[in-house]
Formats: structure tokens, C-alpha cells, sequence
């Protein structure tokens, strides 16, 4: 058992998960494609040609899942709103089916106690705002704005905890660069444009949720970070290393701490983001917390035919790796979370995200005694005990994810669930790491 007691009084303990991933029931009740509902049709982007259309029909069997969070024991569950849900064609009124959705899940979270999470993008654009220019357009900030201000609204009498935009550099650089997440572009120029109309729309959505909320509201932004390490000594991948910082961390961080964008960047991608007068006040809206998701580090070397920041990952010796093949190295949280706090400062920042992808396999006697993901799980937990002994002002761990789900261009392979699901059936089965994770959390709250 991890030792937690470096950990903060009333430590957040929660799990998460994104609409796309779970919920299914893409045409129903007013609902209309987003761009990753077009992304599953292109031939080739998904394994196995999977899609998102029944995922884990959350939006049927939300009680039963309800029911698994309360099994758990967590005191919070980080969800994301389908913004093609509340509203169809990206603008204009909102969709009441759409709407009460929502209502039924977070009044059923807090009768069972569980604090409601909202992240307000989790990915899945509007596909008809998509059609508009989609994110390289500065019109999908305003419209992402408009949204917040109807979400906030909606539920900012009960919801107190908001995340704006979960991990930007996916959206951006793997979806506008790599071509390898929606809306598959290969375009540097087009990637630009959308980092800095998520971050101005990041911006304007807090300063809308605020106006809009009728309770004081806790407001963030979530990165997915990582710590660069250069493969080997040479000046080439020592300069690799600092280009890959700069790609995956401080691109994102810089502008939301009021630095704007890092000035050497601007010269690796040999091109401007197109900030208009005031954009950068707008980005730097004072946030109440950040969202840290962690995966694994990168070890990178100098790569000059790869795209921006034209640097390739290695493998590391020796080491483990997961079902994505990531390697696990659970230093990695506690170094990112210091030096986030070292070098930002933020007043309060929540791991939004940690997890593994391994291959589960359930029991005659319905047993999925995942050790790795159990090991995974306590390994990075102590990492984050580590980070609160050294004065990081951490206050909260969410594992990815409560449900094996729809894993974007990995389909169903990939499985990152506490609960197995059997995807033929639904049938939801607790993992033996969910078992775990349960009296961990029973054990902070009531130490023998």
C-alpha cells in the first residue's frame, strides 16, 4: 500500500472519463455527429474499424455506472459534456434532451455524494462547426464561449469543479499535424491556428463560466504533460530535448501563465499563431487550478526529416511498457508536478488524469486480476505522495479511466478500465485494480 500520508486533508480521490468514450448513442434524442463520428468513417483511421456509435451505452446504463463509482468509494468523477449533445449544430438553442441528460447524471452523483466534474471539451466538435472552418477558425472559440456560458448556466448551481479544454496538444498537434486523431490534418499551419483558438476559447470559457455560474466557480485548464529527456549526449538530441519541451509542455503552459508563446518555438515552427490584440490577456484569465494528465516521458533524439519539433522517441532499455507501448515510469509524475509548481506556480493543480492499457483477461469465475494496471496505479500514486512531500500543491488524483472505452484510433484493443467491459454484453465486471483502488482511497479516510 502506498504511503499517503504526505498527502493533503480531503484529498480529491476520483476517476474519469470522456463522452465520446463511453456514452454510444450517437442519434439519439436530438444528438448529431462530431467530428470524430466522421473521423471513424474514414477508412484506415480506426483499428479494427471501430467506432464510437455504442462505446459503453453509458447514455442508457449511467445508474449502473453510478452505482460502480459508489462501489469505488470516490469522492469525484471527471465526466465531459458531448458539446454536439447540448448543442447539435455547435450554436444556437440548446438541445433539452441533450440538457437533461446531464441534470439526471449530476443530481444522481450527488445524492450517491460524488462530486460532479465537468470537463466541457473532451474533443468531439460539432461536426457542422467542423464545415465552418472548425478549430483552425477563430469563430469556434467564440462559439465554444457561447457553449460554456449555456453549460455554466445550465449547471453552475451544482457543478463547482470546471475543466475548459482537455489536452489542446492532442486536438492541435495529433489531430492537425500527425493527421492521426480528428479531424486527420497534416498541416502545420492549420495546427497553429488551432493551439491558440483552444487556448483563446480556453480563455473566454472561463470568464464565461464565471458570469455565468450561480455559485463561485473552480475553473482549469487540463494539459497532458511530460518530462523530455535527450536519447543520448550529443548536442543534436540534448537541442531534440528542448525542441520537445517546448512542443509538448511549454507551447501550452507559457501563454496560460501570462508568457505567451516561447520565442524559440516560434522559430522551430518558423511561423505565428494568429494573435489578435488582447488574445494573450484573454488566454492568461487567471485559472483556479490545472489539470495535469501523465502518461510517460519522452527520451527523444534529433530527427530532421520528422515533423515539428522534429525530434523521434525512443525506446528506453530494459524498460516496461504497457498495452500503447508507453513506458511506465512513474518518476515522471512527481518530476512533472514539481517542476510545473517550481516554474508556474499554479495555486492548486489535480492529477485530471493517470492510467495503463494492459491485456485484461476475466475469469471463469468473472476474476480480472490485472496486477500491472494495481502496480501501475499505486506506483503513480506514490509518486504524487513524493510531489506533496516537496511542497506541490496537489490536491486531487483521477485514474483513467471507471470503463474499458472506445480508445480513439485504437478502437477497443486498448482497455484503461478500473471495470471491464465485456462490449457484446455490456456486462461491467470490478477489476481486481478497482478493488484496490477502493481500499486505498477507504484507507486514507479512515487510517487504522
Amino acid at each position: 500500500m502506498p504511503d499517503l500520508s504526505a498527502l493533503p486533508p480531503g484529498f480529491t480521490w476520483g476517476v474519469a472519463t470522456s463522452a465520446y468514450q463511453i456514452e454510444g448513442a450517437v442519434d439519439v434524442d436530438g444528438r448529431k455527429p462530431s467530428i470524430w463520428d466522421t473521423f471513424c468513417r474514414v477508412p484506415g483511421a480506426i483499428d479494427n474499424g471501430d467506432t464510437g456509435d455504442v462505446a459503453c451505452d453509458h447514455y442508457h446504463r449511467w445508474p449502473q455506472d453510478v452505482d460502480l463509482l459508489r462501489r469505488l468509494g470516490v469522492d469525484a468523477y471527471r465526466f465531459s459534456i458531448a458539446w454536439p449533445r447540448i448543442l447539435p449544430d455547435g450554436t444556437g438553442t440548446p438541445n433539452p434532451p441533450g440538457l437533461a441528460f446531464y441534470d439526471r447524471l449530476i443530481d444522481n452523483l450527488l445524492a450517491a455524494g460524488i462530486e460532479p466534474l465537468v470537463t466541457l471539451y473532451h474533443w468531439d466538435l460539432p461536426q457542422a462547426l467542423q464545415e465552418k472552418g472548425g478549430w483552425p477558425s477563430r469563430d469556434t472559440a467564440a462559439a465554444f464561449a457561447s457553449y460554456a456560458e449555456i453549460v455554466a448556466g445550465a449547471y453552475g448551481d451544482r457543478v463547482k469543479t470546471w475543466n475548459t479544454v482537455n489536452e489542446p496538444l492532442c486536438s492541435a498537434w495529433i489531430g492537425h499535424l500527425e493527421g492521426k486523431m480528428a479531424p486527420g490534418e497534416r498541416d502545420l499551419r492549420r495546427a497553429i491556428d488551432t493551439s491558440h483558438h483552444l487556448l483563446l476559447g480556453h480563455g473566454l470559457a472561463t470568464q464565461a463560466i464565471r458570469a455565468a455560474a450561480s455559485r463561485p466557480a473552480q475553473v482549469g485548464i487540463v494539459f497532458n504533460l511530460s518530462p523530455i529527456e535527450p536519447g543520448t549526449d550529443r548536442p543534436e538530441d540534448v537541442a531534440a530535448a528542448v525542441r520537445a519541451d517546448g512542443h509538448t509542455n511549454r507551447w501550452w503552459l507559457d501563454p496560460v501563465f501570462g508568457r505567451g508563446y516561447p520565442a524559440d518555438m516560434l522559430d522551430v515552427y518558423g511561423m505565428e499563431p494568429p494573435v489578435h490584440s488582447g488574445d494573450l490577456d484573454v488566454i492568461a484569465t487567471p485559472t483556479d487550478l490545472l489539470g495535469i494528465n501523465y502518461y510517460f516521458r519522452q527520451v527523444v533524439v534529433d530527427a530532421p526529416d520528422a515533423a515539428a519539433p522534429y525530434a523521434r522517441q525512443v525506446e528506453v532499455p530494459g524498460s516496461s511498457t504497457t498495452a500503447m507501448d508507453w513506458e511506465v515510469y512513474a518518476d515522471g509524475l512527481e518530476q512533472t508536478l514539481v517542476r510545473v509548481h517550481e516554474e508556474y506556480a499554479p495555486a492548486r493543480i489535480m492529477v485530471t488524469e493517470s492510467g495503463s492499457a494492459w491485456y485484461d483477461e476475466v475469469t471463469l469465475t468473472e476474476v480480472v486480476d490485472d496486477k500491472d494496471r494495481t502496480k501501475y496505479n499505486d506506483d503513480h500514486i506514490q509518486a504524487v505522495a513524493r510531489a506533496a512531500a516537496r511542497g506541490v500543491p496537489v490536491d486531487g488524483y483521477f485514474v483513467w479511466s471507471l470503463l474499458d472505452n472506445f480508445e480513439w484510433a485504437y478502437g477497443y484493443d486498448k482497455r484503461f478500465g478500473l471495470v471491464h467491459v465485456d462490449y457484446k454484453t455490456q456486462k461491467r465486471t470490478l477489476k481486481e485494480s478497482g478493488r484496490r483502488y477502493a481500499d486505498l482511497i477507504e484507507s486514507f479516510k479512515h487510517p487504522a
